[in-house]
């Protein structure tokens, strides 16, 4: 049980749930510049694995690192932290 402790969160919005039980996620983080020191924002795209076909693009949503699932899934929904407008 420890393990799961250990494991990866990272909150996003979603972009994309076009793909079945597959949701498009872009993860905003600030990285500091290493020569001019200011803080610039960075996006990562996720692809997460969303078992009920829960999430509409929009909500901002909690993913958990996990096993691959496929080629480029290594993330999967924990719940919907906001849902959209």
């Amino acid at each position: 049980m420890m393990e799961r402790n250990l494991r990866k969160e990272r909150i996003g919005q979603v972009v994309s749930n076009k793909m079945q039980k597959s949701i498009t996620v872009v993860v905003e983080r600030k990285v500091k510049h290493p020569i001019y020191g200011k803080f610039v924002r960075k996006t990562t795209k996720l692809t997460a694995h969303d078992e009920r076909n829960d999430c509409n693009i929009g909500d901002i949503v909690k993913l958990m690192e996990t096993r691959p699932l496929s080629k480029n899934k290594r993330w999967r929904l924990v719940e919907i932290v906001e849902k959209a407008k």
